[in-house]
């Protein structure tokens, strides 16, 4: 059975009441492709918003999630919250958040078992640095971001993650990974859910790119053999989304 297309739009720290209503009325309204998933992620602010307005053909993520039930951790939301406002997704591991807020990789692999064990959908976010790109340690480092989730899963649990490959030197630089590049990446990134996972997580788990993703690359991005989706930043924010949602019609 085919993978089914998976695009989300990463809103960041963007929007507000009138901005949000005005993105998600675009969507309910606009004619997406009825075969391709499509997930929204507004600040934590606007997510009950975001979930009231959306229609049935549009799934909600937080941008982040913790790794603990509840307690006193002031400032962070649980899993059961979100499901608590029928959120049903959540990204983990944004670049940003490991570079600026210096969340570590087992931080993260935890907050992606709390997730998928609490019943949400996981868009896992992995990459390098324009460093370690250039020290060719690409596929070193996506590994090690990997290894340390597939500590934390069992083989049956993969089947919750969506895994987006956003290549730091290209997320809001207008940069933009080349065909290429994405697909050898997407590769190898089957090809270790194959060996340290299944057959049947590397043929079903999606694996979708992000990084300066748009109306004008997506179409040829979405040809690859590997590149099942994307995870959009900027360009969610405006009407060409809808374009990037249909990039394979």
């Amino acid at each position: 059975m085919p993978r089914q297309f998976f695009v989300g739009g990463n809103f960041k720290m963007n929007g507000s009441t009138e901005s949000i209503k005005s993105i998600v009325n675009n969507l309910n309204s606009a004619k997406l492709d009825a075969s391709t998933e499509v997930v929204i992620s507004p600040p934590a602010l606007y997510l009950p918003l975001t979930r009231e307005l959306a229609n049935e053909k549009l799934g909600v993520a937080a941008q982040n999630v913790f790794d603990k039930p509840n307690g006193a951790f002031t400032g962070e939301i649980s899993v059961d919250q979100l499901k608590d406002i029928n959120v049903n997704w959540t990204l983990v591991g944004h670049s940003e958040r490991r570079v600026i807020l210096k969340e570590g990789d087992e931080f993260i692999a935890r907050k992606v078992k709390a997730a998928v064990e609490g019943g949400l959908g996981v868009i896992f976010c992995i990459g390098e640095t324009l460093e370690e790109r250039e020290a060719n340690k690409t596929i070193e480092v996506v590994t090690r971001q990997l290894n340390a989730v597939a500590k934390e899963l069992t083989k049956e649990q993969w089947a919750q993650v969506v895994i987006a490959y956003e290549p730091v030197w290209a997320i809001g630089t207008g940069k933009v990974a080349t065909t290429e590049q994405a697909q050898e990446v997407h590769a190898a990134i089957r090809k270790w859910l194959h060996e340290a996972i299944s057959a049947q997580a590397s043929a079903n788990t999606r694996i979708i790119y992000g990084g300066s993703v748009s109306e004008k690359n997506c179409r040829d991005l979405a040809k690859e053999a590997d590149v099942d989706g994307f995870l959009v930043g900027g360009a969610s924010l405006k009407p060409a989304f809808v374009d990037i949602v249909n990039s394979r019609l």
